[in-house]
């Protein structure tokens, strides 16, 4: 598994976090491969350059392939992703409250969700993907998305306070009190926290429980070798116990486990994230 990790361009830096590329061949003689996708703190779109993945709910067995170009919103449940044989794509990864900026679309609409890009973006993004089905260089392909949010960036809502007091959220991966971050954002805690189910689709709380949810996830597929308290040390738990409960909850399994179903994978879809 190959990622390449790409700074934005400079007028989208106010939204983009990272542009990644993916790159996947699975070894001769395997034909797909299942791997753990559990909540992140970022809103994406994903454009897949040849044959898109499938997905399934923890509990169904039924896989379902995805559009050649998935928006997910604010996501708290786990899926599994399925990979046939190869994978190219590129990922987009937006700021918090960024993708409401871009859409105007309240993200409490694309909660728990994917969706099929084209029915938000149009004509216009069906050029995109025909472009991209042609292409077999990711460095190329990440260009024409490039220029495609670039040609975006006219309707994007302008930068509040409220925006700068996400990043500071996100900066301290979920490692500060609500009360301190709706501060920031020039708003009372009560104006803070509908905001948020406007622009994040969710509760501040739990937003900052995502963070550092995540944040222990990406630590385990980065640093298998990592014990599980030294991780709940680095996310910032209060203890062992307070991680597992996450665990529980957003990956749906204890984190013995989800190490086990890692082990089954050679793929490793959350490691490369950047805040």
């Amino acid at each position: 598994m190959e990622v390449k990790i790409y700074k934005p361009h400079p007028a989208l830096q106010t939204y983009v976090s990272t542009i990644l590329t993916i790159d996947v061949t699975l070894p001769e003689g395997i034909m797909e491969v299942v791997t753990p996708y559990p909540p992140s703190p970022f809103q994406s779109i994903m454009f897949y350059c040849n044959d898109p993945i499938s997905m399934g709910r923890i509990g169904d067995e039924n896989f379902h392939k995805q559009p050649l170009t998935l928006l997910t919103g604010p996501q708290i449940s786990r899926v599994n992703v399925k990979v046939h044989k190869q994978l190219k794509s590129v990922r987009v990864d937006f700021l918090p409250g960024a993708m409401y900026r871009l859409l105007g679309i309240p993200m409490n609409e694309l909660f728990d969700g994917g969706f099929d890009a084209n029915d938000i973006f149009g004509s216009e993004l069906k050029s995109v993907n025909d472009q991209l089905q042609q292409l077999y260089d990711l460095e190329a392909c990440k260009i024409i998305v490039e220029q495609f949010l670039l040609s975006r960036t006219k309707n994007v809502k302008a930068l509040l306070p409220f925006d700068s007091a996400l990043l500071t959220m996100l900066k301290h991966e979920g490692n500060i009190s609500i009360e301190k971050t709706a501060s920031f954002s020039c708003l009372s805690l009560k104006q803070f926290e509908r905001k948020c189910q406007e622009r994040l689709g969710m509760n501040p709380k739990l937003y900052s429980r995502i963070l550092k949810f995540s944040k222990a996830y990406r630590l385990h597929e980065a640093f298998p070798y990592l014990s599980w308290i030294q991780i709940a040390y680095e996310a910032g738990y209060y203890d062992q116990m307070h991680m597992i409960r996450d665990f529980k909850v957003f990956a749906g399994v204890n984190p013995s486990v989800i190490a086990q179903q890692l082990i089954s994978t050679p793929l490793r879809m959350q490691r490369d994230m950047r805040y």
